[in-house]
């Protein structure tokens, strides 16, 4: 089943949030009818790499133009409409940058993923409980009502001074037409009834002059008010978002409502700078004894000044974490002398700073490291689909000086991947008279100089952004703090539904607590230790818990992850739940799971039923990446063949469980049937048995150890003679030795 399907038969609150981040930019419509096409597309490597995603943008627009045809034939006009105008969207807005449709459609799916995972849960995970609070969502819409309210009051105040300019005027041609008159007129009755309307003009002005400043006071304040409470929290909410998705969890969003809010306050607060400008401007063609403006005026000017120097210096942020194209799912780990990408945005977007602003690329200072290539570049508001104002490195390299390299061989593994560093970034905004310096840093990241260490790397970053909200604690590992399980439990999740298109559910979640824990557990509120996590080994076992949990994350994601997307794998059951869930069911009924004792290894145990009744178990030896990269499992799962004391090879597979035949379950993962075997040419010199393979165990009757699997070796003519004698060829997968019957 496709992950669209499965999206579609989702309850209507969960349909409702894929609602929300299906729009223009990737049209609901082109994810329907194109969803197969759509999901066998790495998009995810497109996102990082230009040529790619350009062929997969055009390849898209193929496709769509493939549907246009069909629906032309047809003649449904709607959809015909339809598609017409989103293939003009699309090729419009992306044709200058198709990564980001890559990162779009990615994004989509890997949160399809995520949303998946969530239904599978009976409820909702604590982290992802904190991101969807409704108090949040209320102060969203509060931001948003308030900054256009401030952006209305400095308009209307724009109208005060207008009328303020033309009262002063006023006055000051019939001031001037009085002074210009003889001083023997000036003694006249109506002269002195001008006078006293002058005043009264005059007393009007010191009135609207004050109440001119009130306003503006007013407006600064609230802008003041808002910037201090809600929408700083409101960036800080982002930035946790943002942490919590960089490490699988929910698509964080509302960078572009964040940063219409910063582009209406800053136009706001330029607007009230020019109105103090003109105010300024007032004052040097008429003041008076008790003049309110040059008491008020520097105050409220070096106020608003105050006030964008803190705007901009917030607005200034990484919008796309550092990231090696090569591991996109695993950000802020970055390999040395390889390239990696960041983008960063300012969210006051105004025309006047594209291309003005340059920014610089650095490295933490502790010298250690430098980074290499283009590292200093211009924001503009071209290269984004949207529009912002950013700016994306993308041939960054981060480079080991001589002087520290020698020192490596001293440091232990665990010492590398907890060493963090970040990445900083700086310009300067000159505008309108004001000269602003920025700086913002990325999160914390760990350097690698070999791929071998990145899952120990990954998990520093996984720790890190699940336990602080600091952007900036390079010295968290000196003392790490625990962890409350029932969070880390959730990220673990994240990573199976971001990385391999599944989550783990509640009974595969308590079988990772005992196995943390080593034993069952309530783990509500329960703290875990980074050193239980990742440095210490497992009970008997040579490997910490991390480094198990990565093995099966590559297995799934290299060999297995059809089956797994399909949620046919069990996966994380113990042998003794497995016992308890098998010994009720039919014989042949079996289930897959990891193998607790083997890195990155799947076994099988299938049910049986003695001659005098008595249940019985086998499990095979768990399968690796090594013999799943010669034989699909789903063809292993096929043909998978037991030789028992009489010699007749039979397939105990027959139920996956709980009650599935198994080629209703797998029947659409095995690869094509093998052909009938050929006999040998009769000119001997050139002609060849054709070999193939099948996966064969022997289990003795009054054995009772654990069975596993022969090695898959070339079949002789005289034991595929025997074997097929019972078995048809298309079903033949591994060849035998004829020491196997003896072995």
């Amino acid at each position: 089943m496709s992950q669209w399907s499965q999206v579609q038969q989702l309850e209507i609150k969960f349909l409702e949030q894929v609602d929300q981040f299906y729009d223009d930019n990737f049209p609901m419509e082109i994810r329907h009818l194109l969803a197969q096409w759509i999901e066998s597309q790495d998009w995810e490597a497109a996102s990082n790499n230009e040529a790619m995603a350009t062929i997969l943008l055009q390849n898209l627009l193929i496709q769509v133009d493939e549907q246009l045809d069909r629906v032309s034939q047809e003649k449904n006009l709607l959809l015909i409409h339809n598609l017409k105008r989103i293939r003009k969207l699309l090729q419009g807005k992306y044709h200058g940058n198709p990564m980001h449709i890559a990162v779009i459609i990615s994004n989509c799916l890997r949160e399809e993923r995520r949303i998946l995972a969530a239904a599978s849960m009976p409820v909702q995970g604590p982290l992802e409980k904190s991101l969807q609070n409704s108090v949040v969502s209320e102060r969203q819409r509060n931001v948003e009502h308030k900054v256009s309210a401030i952006k209305n009051s400095a308009q209307m105040t724009d109208q005060d001074v207008k009328y303020l300019e033309d009262l002063q005027e006023e006055f000051d041609f019939r001031y001037k037409t009085i002074q210009s008159l003889e001083q023997s007129d000036k003694n006249s009755a109506l002269i002195k009834q001008e006078m006293l309307a002058l005043q009264a003009m005059l007393n009007t002005l010191d009135y609207k002059r004050k109440e001119v400043l009130s306003k503006i006071g007013r407006v600064i304040h609230e802008i003041d008010m808002l910037m201090s409470n809600m929408l700083t929290e409101e960036l800080l909410d982002w930035k946790r978002r943002q942490q919590i998705a960089c490490i699988g969890g929910p698509l964080h969003g509302g960078l572009d409502q964040l940063q219409n809010c910063f582009t209406l306050l800053a136009e706001s607060l330029f607007q009230v700078r020019r109105q103090l400008e003109k105010l300024d401007e007032l004052l040097t063609r008429l003041t008076y004894d008790g003049d309110p403006i040059p008491v008020q005026r520097p105050q409220l000017l070096e106020k608003v000044n105050f006030l964008l120097y803190n705007l901009f210096r917030n607005s200034f942020v990484v919008e796309r974490q550092p990231c090696m194209p090569t591991h996109p799912q695993r950000p802020m780990v970055l390999k040395t002398l390889i390239q990696f990408t960041v983008k960063l945005r300012l969210l006051i977007k105004l025309p006047e700073l594209n291309y003005q602003i340059r920014v610089k690329a650095t490295i933490d200072n502790n010298r250690r490291f430098v980074l290499c290539g283009t590292h200093v570049k211009a924001m503009n508001m071209d290269e984004s689909a949207n529009g912002s104002l950013s700016v994306e490195f993308r041939h960054l390299q981060p480079k080991e000086m001589k002087s520290s390299a020698g020192s490596k061989g001293n440091e232990g593994p665990h010492m590398v991947t907890e060493e963090l560093h970040s990445i900083s970034f700086e310009t300067q905004v000159c505008l309108y008279g004001l000269t602003i310096n920025l700086e913002t840093s990325s999160l914390p990241v760990v350097m690698i100089s070999n791929v071998s260490q990145l899952p120990n790397a990954w998990a520093s970053i996984i720790w890190y952004n699940l336990s602080t909200n600091d952007p900036q604690n390079l010295s968290f590992f000196n003392n790490p703090p625990a962890a409350t399980l029932s969070q880390l439990l959730e990220v673990l999740s994240w990573q199976f539904s971001s990385y391999v298109g599944r989550g783990l559910n509640s009974e595969q979640l308590n079988m990772l607590a005992e196995k943390l824990m080593g034993q069952q557990v309530s783990y509500n509120d329960y703290q875990l230790s980074w050193a239980k996590f990742c440095k210490e080994h497992l009970p008997g076992k040579s490997f910490t818990f991390w480094v198990w949990l990565e093995a099966i994350l590559d297995l799934i994601k290299k060999h297995i992850l059809p089956l797994w997307i399909d949620g046919y794998i069990m996966g994380f059951v113990s042998k003794e739940k497995e016992r308890i869930l098998l010994k009720d069911k039919t014989p042949g009924t079996f289930l897959l799971r990891f193998s607790e004792s083997n890195l990155g290894g799947i076994t099988f145990t299938w049910v049986d039923q003695l001659e005098n009744g008595d249940v019985t178990f086998h499990s095979v030896e768990p399968y690796n990446k090594g013999r799943l990269s010669a034989l699909p499992f789903a063809d292993i799962l096929r043909d998978y063949k037991v030789i028992m004391a009489d010699n007749v090879p039979e397939n105990p597979l027959k139920y996956l469980y709980p009650d599935i035949p198994k080629d209703k379950a797998f029947g659409k993962h095995y690869s094509c049937q093998p052909n009938e075997v050929s006999k040998p040419s009769d000119g001997g010199g050139k002609g060849y048995v054709p070999s193939v393979f099948i996966p064969v165990s022997k289990i003795l009757n009054d054995s009772t150890d654990p069975h596993s699997p022969s090695d898959l070796l070339p079949m002789s003519p005289s034991v595929y003679a025997v074997l097929r004698e019972h078995l048809s060829p298309t079903v033949i997968e591994t060849a035998v030795c004829c020491e196997l019957f003896h072995s």
